[in-house]
């Protein structure tokens, strides 16, 4: 089903996008423009702001699921009946002093960024503007949600690691990489290990900061270090880091903790041969 859907006005798009701008400058360590853009978030979003209301319906509709369809059905109802209390106008007021320090604070193209759940937040935002579509749509429009949101979205929730599973993953990579794991290591395999508690909230946030470590390190092989006279050693390490830059847009699994953890076994093999 088609509609128009303006992305400028949907909160939660605006909201997403500058998350994964946040994101990119930690992997940056481009330090003031992440001040920038913590200081936008804060200002806009700050507790009992218009905007920071509207995101909570939002959420309340795109972090739903596996729920029966009438249960479902009771959510999207009381939560359409709380953003027709909201004011449009202080709304769209809201949103337009937003985009507008986006705009001049950082970018237009920060809107640019890729929003994995773009056509969740679409429909989400038709449900609440329903003006446009007909009688016919609107009521397809909701029968659509209600059945996604009672089917459990299994690609997007952080499975339970059982003990034995656990066990073995780490004893192979133990077995095959070393004869114990690093610190850092540890650290990160804990944080997938509870992953699934919070759907890897913590674990994105570590990752984030590991993997932005990690590039730099990388990064001064080739253009810092005593070994960027190896011509080998340099192309292997801008292989490695193309494949740490596209982490970035992927879902997190085993296969990717797994290819993490002998990057960082490569990072301290790096600093052992610099010492």
């Amino acid at each position: 089903m088609k509609f128009k859907h303006n992305k400028k006005r949907n909160t939660a798009f605006l909201f997403e996008c500058m998350i994964r701008e946040l994101t990119k400058t930690v992997i940056q360590e481009n330090l003031e423009r992440k001040s920038t853009i913590v200081n936008i978030i804060k200002k806009h979003f700050s507790n009992n702001s218009i905007l920071s209301k509207e995101m909570e319906l939002y959420k309340t509709l795109n972090e739903k699921s596996d729920l029966d369809p009438t249960l479902a059905e009771k959510v999207l109802y009381e939560a359409k009946k709380s953003y027709q209390s909201l004011s449009k106008e202080a709304i769209f007021e809201a949103q337009s002093r937003l985009i507008n320090e986006i705009n001049k604070s950082l970018s237009k193209k920060v809107m640019a960024n890729f929003v994995p759940n773009y056509k969740d937040l679409a429909t989400i935002y038709q449900i609440f503007n329903p003006d446009s579509l007909t009688i016919k749509a609107r009521v397809l429009l909701e029968q659509d949600y209600i059945k996604n949101i009672s089917l459990k979205k299994e690609q997007n929730k952080m499975k339970p690691i059982d003990k034995l599973t656990l066990k073995t993953f780490i004893n192979n990579f133990n077995d095959t990489y070393s004869d114990s794991l690093l610190f850092e290591q540890k650290e990160l395999l804990s944080k997938f290990i509870v992953s699934y508690q919070d759907n890897g909230l913590q674990l994105k946030t570590h990752l984030n900061e590991e993997l932005g470590r990690i590039k730099n390190k990388l990064k001064e092989v080739v253009v810092g270090s005593q070994l960027k006279d190896n011509k080998e050693m340099v192309k292997k390490t801008n292989r490695v880091l193309n494949m740490v830059e596209s982490y970035r847009h992927r879902i997190i699994d085993q296969n990717m903790i797994e290819a993490i953890l002998k990057v960082q076994k490569l990072v301290k093999e790096i600093e052992i041969d610099e010492s």
